[in-house]
């Protein structure tokens, strides 16, 4: 059975950084794409940046893009989000996500497997 962990979600400051982790379990990924999204209270789940897993292509939400990086290490099956320059609109349950071999854009029906997801919580 698939699985997906996400850690490394805590409360932070404004202004601050941080760095979440998702490993992957129960099967074999070596082509799927690898993504993260975020849902805010009250709020749809909003996509934030993905990557494939053999290139090492990423995509980035627009909101994200220079504060936010995405990358995996392929030796431990695990895919991580650094987070620097955090705002109060960052604060979100943030959701790993296990896709396809192709797709790596913003819609969330085009990934298969979630996570549970890790709470950020920037106080401002």
């Amino acid at each position: 059975q698939v699985q997906l962990v996400e850690s490394g979600g805590r409360l932070v400051q404004a202004g601050g950084s941080l760095k979440l982790s998702c490993t992957a379990s129960g099967g074999t990924f070596s082509r799927n794409i690898r993504a993260w999204f975020r849902q805010a209270p009250g709020k749809e789940r909003e996509f934030v940046a993905a990557i494939t897993w053999s290139g090492g292509r990423t995509n980035y939400a627009d909101s994200v893009k220079g504060r936010f990086t995405i990358n995996r290490d392929i030796a431990n099956n695990t895919v991580f989000l650094q987070m620097n320059t955090l705002n109060f609109e960052d604060t979100a349950v943030y959701y790993c996500a296990l896709g396809g071999s192709v797709y790596y854009g913003p819609d969330p029906q085009r990934y298969n497997y979630w996570g549970r997801g890790t709470q950020v919580t920037v106080s401002s």
